[in-house]
Formats: C-alpha cells, structure tokens, sequence
C-alpha cells in the first residue's frame, strides 16, 4: 500500500446505526458447474495483481471459484462503509492496517480465533510484533497481516562521505550534524527531506524520545514534554533551511542530482533509485535504519501495510479463511512479493534467498524488528491529520510550538471523547 490512508471516521456513527438494523447478509453463491463463489476486494495495484494469485489457488481447490475486485484507495473507505451497512460486501477484504480499529469497533469484521488450530498461517507469532497489535481488537482475531512495509533511511554514501560520514548517521545530533554539513554545500542543496506532510513523519521520533502520543487511558499525549521536544527537533530542520519547506520538489530526480542527500521512504523507493537513476551505482547509496535517539538508543519506525479480513455478512467464512491461510503461507509471500514488490508479512518468508541478496531490502526486515503501528484507537485518522496540521502552521506558519501543541492536544482529547 503505497498510500497512508486518508482520514474518514466522520461517517462511523451513521454506519453503525446502520449496520445495527440490517439484518441477514448475502447468500452462498455458485457458479453454473457448482463451484462456491468466493469474493474478494483487492485495493489499488494489489487488487489488480491479487487476481493473478487466484488461479494458483483454484488449482488446489477445484471446488471454489475467486472473483477478485480491485478497488481504487481513493474511494476504498467510503466503498468498505456502503458495502458494510448494506451487507453486500465481499467475503475477503483488504483492509489498511490504520482502520482496523474503526470497522472492528463497529462489528463489520468476523472473528477469526475459531479457526487458528484449523489454519496454522493465522496464528500471531508468525508475524512481526508490530503487526500483531493490528491483528486484534476487544481480543477478537479480526485481521491477518498480508504484506507490511516501514520507514527507513535513504541517503547517499558519496556525499555523506565528503562531510565525514563513513556509514549512516545513528542518532539525532549525527543526524543533525551531517545535515547542517551537506546543507552548507549551497547552491540549492539541502541536507536532508522530511516531508511535513506526511501524517506519520513525526511518530518514529516521537517514540524514541518516549512518547506514546495516545496513553493506554486514551488521552492523547501530544502537549507533554517528550512530544515538545520531539516537534523542537524536527522543527529546527526546517528554520535552520536544512530541510526545504517546499513540496513540489521531485524526489528521486532531487536524490540523484544530490539536492536532497537524505530521506525517509519506503520499500517501493528502492526500486524507484533503480529504475529512475540506472547512472547511480550501488556504492553511491543505501539504506539505513532510522537514527536512534541516543547512541546504543533503540530505532523505530512506523509499520504499515495490509491485512485481510473477513466480513461480518459473509456467508461463505470457511473459504475465505482458507484463501487468506493461502496468501499468508511463507511461500506464497515470496510469490507476491516477486510479483508486485509487496513485502512478506511473515517472519518465515524473509529467509527465503529473494530477500538474503539485497542489502536495502535486508534493511527493512531489520527495522521491522522495531518499527510500532499507528495507535489502535478508531479516531486515528482525524488524529493523525491533526497531527500534520499542527506541525504545518509550525514550520510553515512560525506559531509557537507549545502554544500550538497545547491546541493540537485538546483537539486531539476532543476527538478522542467524541468517539466514546
């Protein structure tokens, strides 16, 4: 999933009504030969690629038919709440990890722990810890991790070279550092890109500066010190003209041209350098894990990606957990991973030679050893777009940090209390 999940909570009190007094749900459909129709959305490339995966398991199952339906991220969300509240949904869905919570929380996802001892695939300690908290919700089994992704370090090893770096920095004041070094360059190059835009650019640092940004009591955390110090931080790349404010700059081409020597991104960019800058050679760049607080301080990311669930008005629950049993087997991973770059949410997958033998890849695998998903609260998506607001009228708009962050919490606790 290439796209960080738009925020859309607005429409979860209607859709529970309305899921409340529906009643029934499709019928068990066949084909003309008999075959059992099983259903499945597929959102953007994924769902046009899951397609191709289908007929590798009608082989194995003669008796099940799979109708993939691939539908566009732009509309995914506002799709899942008609389907839900109409119960005319499909049996197997792709669901972004961040709205787990939101359809979980409004009854729209089977429970799946009946069927663990059955399909093996399905059991928590195959996956990443980060992705297990994404598994459950009120200790329900509502979602598997298909394919996951993270964040990591991009940067260039020649230039960084030129300032003294002989490997990627490891903490915040080498990050800092060798920013400020390559920024002095002139000429229009910059030290590094954090794009202020994105929702969850601030929660890895957040993290390893202590703060949960959303207590286990729900209250959201987002004027308290670790936080402030965190905002400091990242906020000083941009005053100090270490990091542009712009966003229309291209990326890639502003990498390979040295403009932009460092930045954060994820799997998809390693094949994006290797097609756009054929001219760049391995030794000119590389991946590294997101600097850590302090030395010997523990890095983190955010762990993002896809599950798949079930729908509440499935009829059709025994060959649909068997389809995802099937997706999520290690070598099926490795297959989907061949096919669309999508990587292995399995920890078994990543021993397979596909991954042994690319060092930017291996990266990901170790930064997911530590990388957290978003909090498990419904309001995440307003919250997260709150986030990013505040931080804009910041380093955009030169407000003061306390001052803003202090707004930015009560709005947060707001949405938070107006969920309950």
């Amino acid at each position: 999933m290439k796209t960080w999940w738009k925020p859309a909570v607005s429409g979860l009190l209607i859709f529970s009504f309305l899921l409340a007094g529906c009643s029934g749900g499709q019928e068990q459909t066949t084909t003309s030969e008999g075959k059992r129709i099983l259903k499945v959305w597929g959102m953007g490339a994924e769902g046009t690629a899951l397609a191709q995966m289908a007929s590798d398991f009608e082989a194995k199952n003669p008796d099940i038919k799979v109708e993939v339906q691939s539908i566009p991220w732009d509309n995914a969300h506002d799709k899942l709440l008609t389907a839900v509240a109409s119960q005319s949904g499909p049996d197997v869905v792709q669901m972004g990890m961040s709205w787990i919570p939101e359809f979980a929380d409004a009854g729209a996802l089977q429970d799946l722990t009946s069927y663990v001892d059955k399909y093996p695939n399905l059991k928590a300690d195959n996956y990443f810890e980060g992705a297990r908290t994404k598994m459950t919700y009120n200790d329900k089994l509502v979602g598997i991790p298909w394919y996951i992704d993270t964040r990591v370090l991009f940067y260039r090893k020649d230039l960084l070279q030129q300032v003294g770096y002989n490997k990627a920095p490891q903490t915040w004041d080498e990050l800092k550092d060798a920013a400020t070094k390559l920024a002095a360059r002139g000429n229009g190059n910059y030290g590094i890109l954090l794009d202020s835009k994105d929702q969850l650019f601030t929660l890895p640092f957040a993290w390893e500066n202590g703060s949960e940004v959303i207590n286990s009591n729900n209250q959201a955390q987002l004027n308290q010190p670790p936080y402030v110090e965190t905002i400091q931080y990242l906020s000083s790349f941009f005053k100090e003209g270490i990091a542009p404010t712009q966003s229309d700059m291209q990326l890639i081409p502003s990498f390979g041209e040295g403009i932009l020597p460092m930045f954060i991104s994820g799997p998809w960019t390693v094949n994006q350098i290797k097609t756009e800058l054929p001219e760049l050679k391995p030794d000119q760049w590389g991946t590294a894990v997101i600097p850590a607080k302090e030395q010997g301080g523990e890095s983190a990311s955010v762990l993002g990606g896809s599950n798949l669930s079930v729908f509440s008005s499935s009829k059709n629950t025994e060959d649909a957990v068997k389809f995802i049993s099937y997706l999520n087997d290690p070598a099926t991973q490795v297959k989907w991973y061949e096919l669309t770059q999508d990587l292995p949410s399995t920890t078994k997958a990543w021993d397979d030679k596909a991954f042994q033998d690319s060092p930017n890849i291996q990266t990901f695998r170790t930064q997911m050893d530590t990388a957290r998903s978003t909090p498990s609260v419904k309001e995440w998506e307003t919250i997260a777009k709150q986030i990013s607001d505040a931080f804009d009228q910041i380093v955009v708009g030169g407000e003061d940090i306390q001052t803003q962050l202090d707004q930015l919490n009560e709005q947060a606790d707001s949405t938070l209390q107006s969920g309950n």
